[in-house]
């Protein structure tokens, strides 16, 4: 499952109907491509990957609750050609066709993730005021949810992508580390928060482990009822099982009690020591708020 919430089945049917793809390319119409018109900042480096510019726009317009000012960001000319020029370096380069700015794993694994963050953002701000990405529909609209994830294209190094494919091609396939589904953000009020912070290299580790802590610290996405023995947890953790249980045997860690155990494998002391009262207990999930994640909406 992906971010789209649409079946596995139903997706690889509609993919394969709707959409021509080669080597992890899309091959479309031109009009589907988010073509960004845009020199790179100024004080881009000729080594490595700078996402400076990108992390000061964040500064700027994300909340403490990790929700983002799309109204303001939108009624700044000078800001959106900012995050133009932070996407024109992406468009660019990528690990793919520029491999020597990126010294490390992780340094191909944040470019990805910022990357696809970015872009989401940009594409929100386009068609602002937006309430949801699902709104964003297809030519042949079947499910919600293809128009944003699937039917539109960005370009990552010169080549074309769309989300969903950079999300499952590019970071899920290559580097299966189950963490990134606590940073990756679709843009919507369920999705794991922003964070303006976007380290790279030997401090990307350590920023993944307190992104999973902070997710599942949140009662919204983890949820323990000891009296109805009931553990909620957010939907991503139902999409993305296998991912997650498969997260725990490349740790060498138990996993008999399935997400749970996951759950408490990433969480801090306090919520770990609940969770250890709650192994036997029964796994649901809360339904999915794919409303825009806009600092101007309330959610209780």
């Amino acid at each position: 499952m992906n971010r789209t919430c649409i079946n596995k089945s139903r997706v690889a049917l509609l993919i394969t109907s709707l959409l021509l793809v080669c080597s992890g390319c899309t091959i479309i119409t031109g009009k589907n491509v988010v073509v960004i018109e845009a020199d790179e900042p100024v004080d881009f480096p000729e080594t490595g990957f700078s996402h400076a510019l990108f992390e000061d726009l964040l500064e700027t317009y994300v909340d403490v609750e990790g929700n983002v000012s799309y109204d303001e960001w939108h009624q700044s000319s000078d800001d959106i050609a900012a995050l133009n020029s932070y996407l024109a370096a992406v468009s660019r380069y990528s690990p793919d066709n520029a491999p020597g700015r990126f010294e490390s794993r992780n340094d191909e694994l944040a470019y990805w993730l910022y990357s696809y963050n970015a872009y989401v953002i940009k594409s929100i701000l386009h068609r602002w005021p937006l309430d949801s990405v699902r709104d964003v529909k297809a030519p042949l609209e079947i499910v919600k949810g293809l128009g944003f994830f699937y039917s539109q294209r960005f370009i990552f190094g010169e080549q074309t992508y769309s989300l969903h494919n950079v999300e499952n091609k590019k970071i899920r396939d290559q580097f299966q580390d189950a963490r990134i589904h606590f940073v990756l953000n679709c843009g919507s009020y369920s999705c794991p928060v922003l964070r303006p912070e976007l380290p790279t290299g030997a401090a990307l580790d350590p920023f993944l482990a307190s992104a999973a802590a902070e997710f599942v610290s949140d009662e919204k996405n983890v949820q323990i009822s000891h009296e109805d023995k009931t553990v909620t947890l957010n939907e991503i953790f139902d999409w993305f099982e296998k991912d997650f249980l498969n997260d725990m045997r490349r740790r060498g860690l138990p996993s008999s009690n399935g997400l749970v155990d996951y759950v408490a494998s990433v969480a801090p002391a306090k919520l770990r020591a609940e969770l250890s009262r709650a192994s036997n207990y029964e796994v649901a999930f809360a339904a999915y708020d794919w409303s825009i994640n806009d600092t101007r909406e309330p959610h209780e």
